[in-house]
């Protein structure tokens, strides 16, 4: 860290401190302050032209106050001395006349803690790197996009994009834990015509450090390809036939097993997952993990996941949960409040503003690969769907009923036939999670969740 940021993290842990000592000084019998600082740079290029250019930066506070078990919270971006008296002023005042909680609280002391060591969540060459280079590699990934067919003539642009953060956290019973975070990436999002009409696509690459990007031309010509593949899209009969979820795809399928063994859902008798821990709820072949600590070894550059950082959002350590483990449900994911609901334990997902009380959130939430290739998958099928893309939000969590709009590719005899489009896909997540037949070799982590190709059998397919 260099001197500079050294001064500004002294100085922010400084005003945490200052502002945990006021609150209690006004009547809080617990307090809880979060400090956040953060910097952002865009640029989006149009037809080899600077469209935008936006750079800013933030700092806020956020205090948690508790009188017994009344709590209440405020925010505010003025670090000034009349404006942070204002917002322990305004936090003790609404604790007061809010209902008081047998469930609010702090952790217990003991329960406090964070990982030990680097875990390389923050580069410093993400700001070091010249806004006129960001802008070239935007320019130079629409430029390619362009290149790769006369068929693309128009784009939605080529863009680049960095942030940096800073979170401080402090509480009453003794926490004290800071992390930096960094975050760079850029894309393209072409748009090709024919004759059978328009259609659009994008590609992208993304890293918590400049070395980690991908090439901006291969980036472009992704997209394009990705694009072009779509011209001449069509629907097809409504039909049961076994679907394809590409690996961006799903991420979102298995995305909903965390949403279901939400403790907060479960609690309210609000998922599909309740009462179901230690019974099956997949295929044998389906291990669904959340972890907040991965670092990668990416090479001479070890790098943390997208969704690692060394504490939560209550000062609990982060850890690995098994959710599900060959299809059996393991493990529910918590926050201290929603825990102690249901007589258990915070399993360190808390996730946390700067005002309001603290939600649940992932790690770096995941379901383990397996030994296919994606071609492998589909060229076991004799017709079905490949899904690039979906459309809408036809989940309901209470009965797992599973409905979206579609597009992708058309499977015959093993081989990606046609492009398909206004199709609707539906089925249960109870019996699609059963029906998992097949799993990629291809997870990849392009953020905090990730799913390698899968294939599920017996979905309805609709469409003409």
């Amino acid at each position: 860290m260099s001197q500079l940021a050294t001064v500004v993290s002294s100085d922010l842990k400084q005003l945490a401190s200052d502002v945990l000592s006021k609150a209690l000084k006004a009547g809080a019998t617990d307090a809880e302050a979060v400090v956040y600082e953060g910097d952002e740079f865009s640029a989006l290029v149009h037809l080899g032209q600077v469209e935008t250019l936006k750079e800013s930066g933030s700092r806020a506070v956020g205090l948690r106050v508790f009188i017994g078990q009344h709590t209440a919270s405020t925010s505010s971006s003025d670090f000034s001395n009349e404006s942070i008296a204002r917002l322990v002023e305004g936090a003790i005042t609404l604790a007061k006349i809010t209902n008081e909680d047998p469930f609010a609280g702090l952790p217990e002391a003991h329960e406090f803690g964070q990982l030990d060591g680097d875990l390389h969540l923050y580069f410093d060459d993400v700001n070091e790197m010249p806004p006129a280079e960001r802008i070239e590699i935007a320019r130079r990934t629409e430029a390619a996009a362009f290149a790769y067919d006369t068929r693309i003539q128009n784009s939605r642009g080529g863009d680049f994009d960095t942030a940096t953060s800073h979170k401080i956290m402090v509480n009453s019973r003794g926490f004290l834990g800071e992390y930096r975070r960094s975050y760079c990436g850029f894309s393209a999002s072409p748009i090709a015509q024919d004759k059978s009409g328009m259609q659009r696509n994008y590609w992208f690459s993304n890293a918590r450090t400049v070395t980690k990007l991908e090439d901006p031309e291969e980036i472009g010509r992704e997209a394009a390809r990705r694009t072009l593949q779509r011209l001449g899209a069509r629907q097809v009969k409504t039909q049961k036939a076994p679907v394809v979820f590409s690996a961006e795809m799903a991420q979102s399928i298995i995305g909903n097993i965390f949403d279901a063994a939400n403790g907060d859902a479960i609690y309210r008798h609000a998922s599909f997952f309740s009462g179901m821990l230690g019974e099956r709820v997949a295929g044998e072949n389906i291990t669904v993990i959340d972890d907040g600590t991965l670092v990668f070894d990416g090479g001479n550059t070890k790098i943390g996941g997208f969704g690692t950082r060394p504490f939560d959002g209550e000062g609990l350590p982060t850890r690995r949960t098994v959710l599900v483990e060959r299809g059996i449900l393991k493990n529910y994911v918590m926050n201290t409040y929603t825990a102690r609901k249901l007589h258990m334990h915070s399993t360190g997902n808390a996730s946390r503003g700067l005002a309001g009380n603290p939600g649940i959130g992932a790690g770096n939430f995941y379901l383990e690969a397996g030994t296919l290739t994606p071609e492998q998958i589909i060229g076991d099928i004799k017709n079905g769907l490949y899904v690039t893309e979906t459309m809408g939000h036809g989940v309901n969590l209470v009965t797992g009923d599973y409905s979206v709009g579609a597009s992708g590719m058309w499977i015959e005899n093993g081989e990606i036939a046609y492009p398909v489009e206004e199709i609707t896909i539906a089925g249960n997540l109870k019996d699609m999670y059963r029906n998992i037949v097949a799993i990629g070799n291809d997870l990849v982590f392009h953020g905090a969740s990730a799913a390698p190709t899968i294939r599920i059998e017996g979905m309805t397919i609709a469409g003409s």
